[in-house]
């Protein structure tokens, strides 16, 4: 797919290596320049290789601009800039080539030619014993953006959600379901809640639904068999609620994998098994170990716990690995809270161990910090609807998605202020709302027009697009591709949320500044079509974020 700016990079260096063939060594480094006085790309070409050729840079740049050739270029002009940089202007042709490149390319404007790899984006992952928390929305919704720019980038993309169905804390759910269903039938005094157990009235709530259900058959059965009866019955309950939560937020999992599945076929004790044969572990007081430190961790790690049980830490290598050996992903991104890195850390050195045969797959970590919503400058952390701790459910409620997902998708590796005041104004200061109407202004602008007789030109003459705020504008909408790529490249998906912001401010400045309606028609159709390009790489960024492109506001 077009990538101008690309292209206009790699015309500069063909043009420069043409007129001078000893710069070939690809040495020299194509630019956007900081100021349009500048021109529109610099390049170093002069200053890399004048030591190699024994030339004074500006000599050699003049000397280099005396043989090129821009006729069939994407380049009206070119100069010696400096003490050596040689600083090209863009011709009309490039920016028709823009116009057009959106035009036919449509939703498709951004995408990469597929790469024929494949990439798993693990988040939200949360533990099946309770809601949606705040930290789940973050990460739902950077993941979730993640995986549509690497999408766009060329990559075959996963999404999945690891659920958590077994272990400590399940049993700890289990066990607090039991305390709660039996102080229904006993008493709250007369029933001793287990310590650390889940406290939240979902807790309460899954009791009573089972105490109406089925009143006090589960009273005379062992506990063990009640808190598993318990959890049988609430963990599918909790992942479903999950899961209408998270496509209510437009979050659509590939799979939501089981650890459960793990466990019972085997799996697990077979990859501890080969870290074992392979001699990196060790046992120490009736645990089993993992020579961590073997692979350049500061600590090992515990694989199997005194009572046969694994740790978290084994289920995690057995899981990554049938992530990439089992299912043969070549990449795999984990979104994980901030509260997580150093346990990245260690983890990515124990998956550098030769027998787990990950050797060329890559396993990368987008690590998130904490958010703070706040209203009227306070901290918030219940629901004004119900009292309760704030929940993405309520959240969802109290302002809509699109806030949502446009706010929490901030810079992952800054704490986050949500403040919910500024979310739900209807005036510029909201950022979503602020590119929303960029785009609801434009399609009202091309329907008005075209009622009128007006319609977008075919083939706009970029030439009549020439004020500062016009070719501003282009030049931002030219740039689109690149940011996807960069985006995929920095694991960072709120490049898009910045992206959208600048590209409705130049908009708006050019929609200020530049008549439509009563202008000569040419200039009023070249106007047109560039509105009408705007609105399309608008609406497919807005798609990369999950946020909608509304027709009217």
């Amino acid at each position: 797919m077009a990538d101008l700016i690309e292209q206009a990079k790699q015309n500069i260096d063909s043009l420069i290596t043409a007129a001078m063939p000893e710069l070939r060594d690809g040495s020299g480094i194509v630019e956007n320049t900081k100021s349009a006085q500048n021109g529109d790309f610099a390049a170093n070409h002069a200053l890399a290789g004048a030591k190699v050729l024994h030339s004074a840079p500006r000599r050699l740049a003049e000397d280099i601009l005396a043989k090129t050739d821009l006729a069939g270029s994407y380049f009206s002009d070119a100069k010696v800039a400096g003490p050596g940089f040689l600083n090209f202007q863009l011709s009309n042709r490039w920016y028709e080539a823009v116009l057009t490149a959106i035009r036919d390319e449509g939703a498709d404007y951004g995408r990469t030619e597929r790469n024929g790899k494949r990439v798993m984006v693990e988040f939200v992952s949360a533990n099946p014993t309770g809601p949606m928390t705040i930290g789940n929305a973050r990460g739902g919704v950077l993941g979730d953006t993640m995986a549509a720019v690497l999408d766009r980038a060329g990559w075959d993309v996963w999404r999945e959600f690891y659920v958590n169905d077994a272990g400590h804390q399940v049993e700890l759910f289990g066990q607090s379901v039991e305390a709660r269903y039996l102080q229904l039938i006993r008493g709250e005094d007369a029933v001793e809640f287990p310590e650390n157990g889940y406290h939240g009235d979902d807790i309460r709530e899954l009791a009573k639904e089972i105490y109406d259900v089925d009143g006090e058959k589960y009273l005379d059965m062992p506990s063990d068999e009640r808190c598993q009866a318990f959890v049988s019955y609430g963990i599918p309950r909790n992942i479903e609620r999950m899961r209408r939560d998270l496509e209510r937020y437009r979050i659509h999992f590939n799979q939501w994998f089981l650890e459960t599945d793990l466990h019972e076929s085997g799996y697990v004790a077979q990859t501890v098994q080969l870290l074992t044969d392979a001699g990196y572990t060790y046992e120490k007081e009736g645990q089993l170990w993992l020579r961590n430190t073997d692979f350049g961790a500061d600590k090992d790690e515990c694989m199997r716990r005194a009572d046969g049980t694994w740790t978290y830490y084994a289920v995690d290598i057995a899981y990554h690995r049938n992530k990439f050996v089992e299912r043969g992903f070549d990449r795999v991104i984990d979104v994980w809270g901030a509260d997580h890195h150093g346990h990245a850390i260690r983890f990515g050195a124990t998956m550098t161990c030769p027998v787990l045969g990950l050797q060329g797959r890559q396993l990368e970590f987008l690590i998130m910090q904490m958010v703070r919503l706040v209203r009227g400058g306070e901290v918030v952390k219940v629901s004004k609807r119900t009292g309760k701790a704030l929940t993405l459910s309520d959240l969802l409620d109290e302002i809509g998605c699109d806030p949502c997902r446009f706010f929490f998708n901030a810079k992952p590796d800054t704490h986050l202020e949500f403040d919910l005041d500024l979310a739900v104004r209807q005036d510029s200061e909201n950022p979503v709302y602020y590119v929303q109407y960029a785009h609801a202004r434009i399609r009202s602008l091309l329907a008005a027009l075209a009622a009128d007789g007006l319609t977008v030109s075919e083939k706009p003459d970029a030439s009549l697009l020439a004020t500062e705020q016009e070719r501003d504008l282009m030049m931002a909408l030219a740039q689109y591709p690149g940011e996807i790529k960069a985006a995929a490249a920095a694991l960072d998906p709120s490049r898009i949320n910045r992206y959208c912001t600048d590209l409705a401010a130049r908009f708006h400045k050019f929609y200020s500044a530049c008549r439509i309606r009563g202008e000569e028609k040419a200039v009023a159709e070249a106007r047109l079509a560039l509105a009408a390009a705007t609105g399309t790489v608008l609406e497919n960024a807005l798609a990369i974020l999950g946020v909608t492109a509304p027709e009217t506001m």
